[in-house]
């Protein structure tokens, strides 16, 4: 058998119509730096380190639908971010630029979408 070789995760990449759009709304919902700052990519690193959330600009981005209707593509990824207090938590990512999502499948999670239309969902840390 082979060795592992080390494989460390660096970043999650969302695409966008606009890279710098939707990294400036993460850096006001998250409060991350930006480490890369093109206008194709932009990087955002978070403060305690681990992988980071970088954004590309794709001219055929077609905007995700939540929740997918039967038979359509389904969300491939979202991002979950523990919370201490849901609706202080919500009422930021609104001020930030989210929308809260019509549909809501737990009591104790906030759907929302990006600008850009990818869902993330806020919880309550244990």
């Amino acid at each position: 058998m082979t060795e592992m070789p080390q494989l460390k995760l660096s970043g999650i990449v969302l695409d966008a119509p606009d890279a710098r759009e939707l990294a400036a709304f993460y850096r006001r919902l998250l409060g991350w730096a930006v480490d890369q700052d093109g206008q194709e990519w932009v990087t955002l690193v978070s403060p305690g380190g681990g992988a980071g959330l970088s954004f590309q600009s794709n001219s055929a981005y077609v905007r995700p639908v939540w929740p997918a209707p039967p038979g359509a593509q389904q969300p491939m990824m979202h991002l979950d971010i523990a919370v201490q207090d849901l609706d202080a938590a919500t009422a930021h990512a609104k001020a930030a630029g989210a929308v809260l999502a019509g549909y809501q499948p737990q009591v104790d999670v906030r759907v929302h979408l990006d600008p850009a239309g990818h869902p993330f969902c806020l919880f309550l840390a244990s």
